[in-house]
């Protein structure tokens, strides 16, 4: 049997039915949607789906106050599972199959540059999903840069080594269980340290002054403003490279460290970043900053900083799993990442702020239309 002949349909009442967390169910016109996976992750909240379940959500769709991307529909086509069968006529049954079957003999010479965002396609997408990705992607030379920017909804295998693979995934707590203590520490560290009135800035010169221990909480968020600013250039200049397509090498690169994520943006075992690999950035900015300044000064801005990306990954975490409540500034964030994601790729570098996307002309409109 083909797929256009297997198409299933469903009573109106059928549809009713489904309305709950367990089981949720939407329409855009006849064809029937089962969202019940995405309501934890639906940047709007669980509630506003729960709210239109078993109704026409074309209106919703189509805004204000949102208008939803081409990509986020193409997202959407993953949870389609059928039709809805409003009167049973033989000819209605025959046109809608009809309808799907063009549609899945026009997908491939679709001229968006962000093709239909389905569930994969085991035979014909451009990767083998049953081996590692990691060694593949590489090959994808010009069509790698439309390949990583259609997101799907499924888990990512980077190695075949267990080991290696182990490695690449973290749960969110560990971040916070690794670098918290020693956050801690160091704040307590560097208070006592200045307590004592022996790091003076400039001290070399005509104009040294002392700093005092109560300046530790001022400068303490001096590194969290400075690692923002880190947090933007990253994820702008370093995760968004634009990797050449006759490179091998740097396009494996950019899909291990942020590529992956773009490709699947809920494989929440690979959403922060795991202690082994962020402890080599982490240690080449306490140098830095040791080396540039006294040491208590410079750690208590190291420490600062480290703060600040134990919350910037928690912050993404939420992101992509957590339910804001509307109006909340978490909820404006939640929305403004998942535009980044779906719609502008080339915009909206900040995560756990837009302040850095203003001067710096990455800002994302409110609104897309």
């Amino acid at each position: 049997m083909s797929p256009s002949e297997s198409i299933r349909f469903f009573s109106e009442k059928e549809v009713a039915n489904h309305c709950t967390k367990n089981s949720c169910w939407v329409l855009t016109g006849t064809r029937i949607y089962d969202v019940t996976g995405f309501l934890r992750i639906h940047p709007g909240g669980e509630a506003l789906i729960l709210s239109r379940s078993g109704k026409d959500i074309r209106t919703e769709m189509e805004g204000p106050p949102h208008r939803h991307s081409g990509n986020a529909r193409r997202w959407m086509e993953q949870y389609y599972i059928g039709e809805l069968d409003t009167d049973g006529s033989a000819d209605e049954i025959q046109a809608v199959r009809e309808r799907k079957k063009t549609q899945e003999h026009t997908v491939d010479e679709e001229p968006s540059p962000i093709s239909k965002c389905s569930q994969v396609n085991l035979d014909t997408d451009l990767v083998d999903w049953r081996k590692p990705l990691a060694w593949q992607v590489g090959n994808l030379g010009e069509k790698y840069e439309t390949w990583v920017h259609q997101p799907v909804d499924r888990p990512i295998r980077l190695f075949g080594n267990e080991f290696m693979e182990a490695s690449t995934k973290t749960s969110w707590y560990m971040v916070p269980a690794v670098w918290m203590p020693l956050v801690l520490y160091l704040s307590w560290y560097c208070y006592t340290t200045l307590a004592q009135e022996t790091t003076r800035l400039f001290a070399s010169t005509d104009y040294s002054f002392l700093v005092h221990k109560y300046s530790f909480p001022l400068i303490f968020v001096i590194g969290m403003v400075m690692w923002t600013f880190i947090e933007y250039c990253i994820h702008r200049f370093v995760f968004h490279m634009r990797p050449p397509a006759h490179n091998y090498y740097l396009i494996t690169i950019h899909f291990l460290l942020h590529g992956q994520h773009h490709k699947s943006p809920y494989d929440g075992l690979r959403l922060v970043f795991p202690p082994c690999l962020a402890s080599v950035v982490i240690g080449s900015f306490y140098l830095l900053l040791t080396m540039a300044f006294p040491e208590a000064l410079g750690v208590s801005l190291f420490v600062g900083g480290l703060f600040g990306y134990v919350v910037y990954d928690m912050i993404h975490y939420y992101l992509h799993y957590g339910s804001p409540q509307k109006n909340s500034y978490l909820y404006s964030l939640k929305a403004y990442h998942v535009k980044h994601h779906f719609e502008h790729q080339r915009a909206g570098f900040g995560i756990s702020t837009t302040l850095w996307d203003y001067p710096f002309n990455t800002l994302i409109p409110e609104q897309t239309f």
